[in-house]
């Protein structure tokens, strides 16, 4: 992954690297990303270093769905009960992805396969957001459940014990 290696290797040798994988020329890459053929010239060469904006604009070629979806990771019935579809922030629209868990182990291959996804940030319950906080390399927020959510499981729970 490209926005990765950029901080395994120098920028410039992971861009070559990359517009090569590709058969890609500067020329393609400036009409994709509207940065002048002669700026990406120089920073293929070396001669120069980029702008932030410059790398982020290269990304978003390279990675076009990386940073558009938050993944939500959770049962399937609670993953059908979501409403929300995309939602909005700093300019940019994010999509809802579900990944259906139903144990640990599932719960932290989702989130590995969220992460290679390309996700913008991971979702899940309280228990298991600070083990997949250690795993991946995007925000991890929890699902926490509402107070009636927790009374109605003890009321379930009660009419099958009393």
């Amino acid at each position: 992954m490209f926005s990765k290696r950029i901080f395994e290797i120098e920028f410039t040798a992971a861009l070559n690297e990359e517009l090569d994988r590709r058969n890609m020329t500067v020329r393609e890459l400036s009409e994709q990303t509207g940065i002048p053929v002669s700026t990406l010239y120089k920073v293929t060469l070396g001669q120069r270093d980029p702008r932030l904006s410059t790398v982020k604009k290269i990304v978003s070629v390279f990675e076009p769905e990386r940073h558009r979806f938050i993944a939500v990771i959770a049962a399937k019935f609670l993953l059908d009960s979501v409403t929300t579809r995309e939602v909005e922030s700093g300019g940019q629209t994010f999509a809802i992805k579900g990944y259906s868990a139903h144990s640990l182990d599932e719960c932290i291959v989702a989130a590995a396969r969220a992460e290679k996804d390309g996700a913008s940030g991971i979702i899940c319950a309280p228990i298991l957001a600070s083990i997949v906080e250690k795993i991946v390399d995007v925000p991890v927020g929890m699902l926490r459940p509402e107070l009636s959510c927790v009374d109605e499981a003890v009321g379930a729970v009660l009419k099958k014990v009393g």
